[in-house]
């Protein structure tokens, strides 16, 4: 019986279907987001709207919003509503592309597999927390003096990070996994 993960009601097919669209999405609002998050670097925020997640304290936050004038910040909430989408399409790839290689890998390295079903549960979680995210910085951004927003944004913005670092680590062993599966078996084949 296969591990379970969060799509086993979808066929193979829709599964890899979705997969691909999720690909595409993901890397289409990269480059939207990456545009939009241009004239959000400043001095107070070197890496732009990724400064404002890690932003942590009030003070901080406003010597962020300080840095951008009005049209900044109308691009910093472009960024965050754009990331609405985005979060469901990078958790969506990177959570099915661990269900492909934890599937790949069922029967050979059990334990590999099973961190990739885990792995693929986290994504949705990290989407989740996302989400949340966004919502504490759009709260920031429209004024909000509170240090619970910053604070939660900050919290939340780690845990998604480490969250989504270790499903895209997971992808990459996986594939470096796979292709050597595949070399050794044409190896053997020529043999």
């Amino acid at each position: 019986m296969a591990a379970p993960h969060p799509y086993t009601w979808l066929s193979p097919g829709a599964r890899r279907r979705i997969f691909r669209y999720a690909v595409l999405l993901t890397l289409a609002l990269m480059a939207a987001i990456h545009l939009l998050d241009q004239p959000l670097k400043t001095k107070p925020a070197p890496s732009g709207i990724v400064s404002f997640e890690l932003a942590r304290t009030v003070s901080r936050s406003q010597e962020i919003l300080k840095s951008w004038g009005p049209e900044e910040r109308i691009y910093a909430g472009l960024s965050l509503g754009l990331d609405y989408l985005f979060l469901v399409a990078y958790a969506t790839a990177i959570s099915l592309g661990s269900v492909f290689v934890a599937r790949s890998f069922q029967g050979k390295a059990g334990g590999f597999a099973k961190v990739g079903f885990c792995l693929a549960w986290a994504q949705l979680a990290a989407a989740l927390l996302d989400g949340v995210e966004n919502y504490a910085l759009v709260r920031v951004l429209l004024g909000s003096g509170s240090g619970l927003w910053p604070g939660l944004s900050w919290a939340c913005a780690l845990v998604k990070f480490l969250l989504v670092g270790l499903g895209v680590f997971y992808l990459i062993l996986g594939g470096i996994g796979l292709l050597g599966v595949r070399a050794k078996k044409n190896l053997s084949k020529s043999a």
